[in-house]
């Protein structure tokens, strides 16, 4: 593996790059690495055995929210800054500096505050942060069309057979593409390269921010053996916590378990842990990255408690879901309401039903009486809804002959759908709207 800044001099042939000006060159084995680029001066450079020879990339925007603050606020450069909503939201992005007091995505913001008391917060603005999304999402593109987005600020990329287009390999667009990216968008990015996603995700992370990480075929098992399980993608909280409780510490521990195994103790994820802690990852990079589910979610200023002002808090965003699946031509066939407790624990409750559904009426007919069972006295701080199992709209929303009010109820909504489409969403609002 090799990292910009602290390259592995093992005495092999190896490629290095420059990722300021591009150049290239082969090192021969036995000869000293070159400290600065002969073409440019830069100390910026990487090398790995296997740079030419590798195309999938990972690229990941370095504290994507923040950097475009401080992009348009030069007087923020230095400072700690927090994207979040209010002392009882969470933090959405920290800087760098504001990482270094232990600051982190997902903090609560008192306790974000509390480790840094200075910081300059800052409410998240995210139509801004949409728009240099797609700036960095078209730079991408000219870089191949085989971009699959994970978020708006990270994406993986397939660079096979694009050194003839560009002229150059792989590694060299990807280095000319994140400083495009840094020239024209103002914000930094950091790449991951492997032979596969996960590795090149692993990699992604392990140089930040404006880093370039290489995983190789020849390395990547050495590597991965050493590393803690909760590394490898999917491995979330709770399951480290499983894992860790029956032995398995490290990735190399997986290494001592048959697929049967895993797949009888962890089900369907038992089968990707066998994978990837091998290094072995099959997944293409798809352009037309699928869309899983759909929410939106509302942090209160004051924890709530009474049923009814749940409930009325929970309409708008029934809304807001279903305009999205409208415009995204999705129906969702599974209904997820989401609350957080006072003390932050997060409960959840599902309900799938027998036909998708577009409509905000119907999603909150479904999330309604789970969030009556749910609100029994206890404060929330956080009330969401998702729908998931995605599917196609034509299938959504059928006449139901055991509920003759329905059809009514799916024609007035969109009617509703219409006259806002024409003079804003703001325009008709149903009597639950108003609270």
């Amino acid at each position: 593996m090799a990292v910009a800044g602290r390259r592995v001099r093992k005495m092999t042939n190896r490629v290095q790059l420059c990722r300021d000006c591009q150049d290239s060159g082969l090192i021969e084995e036995g000869r000293p690495l070159p400290s600065h680029c002969p073409a440019c001066r830069s100390t910026r450079l990487i090398d790995h055995p296997e740079l030419d020879s590798l195309s999938i990339a990972h690229i990941d925007c370095d504290a994507f929210y923040a950097s475009v603050e401080k992009r348009d606020d030069p007087s923020l450069a230095d400072k700690p800054v927090i994207v979040g909503g209010g002392t009882r939201g969470v933090v959405s992005a920290a800087c760098y500096v504001a990482r270094i007091y232990g600051v982190r995505s997902a903090m609560p913001m008192f306790k974000a505050l509390k480790a840094c008391p200075n910081a300059v917060v800052i409410k998240p603005n995210m139509e801004k942060y949409a728009a240099a999304g797609r700036e960095v999402r078209a730079l991408m593109l000219e870089a191949t069309p085989m971009v699959e987005p994970l978020s708006i600020d990270e994406a993986f990329l397939d660079l096979t057979g694009t050194a003839r287009l560009h002229g150059r390999s792989p590694a060299a667009t990807l280095a000319w593409l994140v400083g495009r990216i840094e020239r024209e968008v103002g914000v930094t990015a950091s790449i991951g390269l492997s032979y596969n996603k996960s590795l090149a995700k692993i990699a992604s992370d392990l140089d930040k921010p404006r880093g370039f990480a290489v995983i190789g075929r020849a390395e990547a098992v050495s590597f991965l053996t050493e590393q803690p399980v909760g590394l490898i993608w999917g491995v979330g909280k709770s399951l480290r916590a499983k894992l860790e409780a029956d032995g398995i510490q490290t990735i190399g521990d997986l290494h001592k378990f048959e697929k049967i195994e895993l797949m009888a103790r962890y089900g369907a994820m038992g089968k990707r842990l066998y994978h990837f802690a091998r290094g072995e990852d099959d997944r293409t990079v798809s352009p037309d990255g699928e869309t899983k589910s759909i929410s939106s979610e509302t942090t209160f200023n004051t924890d709530i408690d009474d049923p009814e002002t749940l409930k009325a808090e929970l309409w708008p965003l029934c809304e807001k879901v279903s305009r999205r699946l409208k415009a995204k031509e999705f129906a969702g066939r599974t209904v997820t309401l989401k609350l957080k407790t006072k003390d932050f624990r997060t409960v959840t409750r599902s309900r799938t039903l027998p036909d998708p559904t577009q409509l905000a009426e119907t999603l909150y007919r479904t999330a309604a009486p789970l969030l009556e069972k749910e609100a029994n006295g206890r404060a929330f701080r956080l009330i969401g809804i998702g729908a998931s199992e995605l599917t196609d709209p034509a299938q959504a929303d059928p006449l139901d002959l055991a509920d003759p009010d329905s059809g009514k109820r799916a024609k007035v909504e969109r009617a509703i759908d219409a006259v806002r489409a024409k003079l804003g969403k703001d325009i008709l609002k149903k009597g639950r709207g108003w609270h």
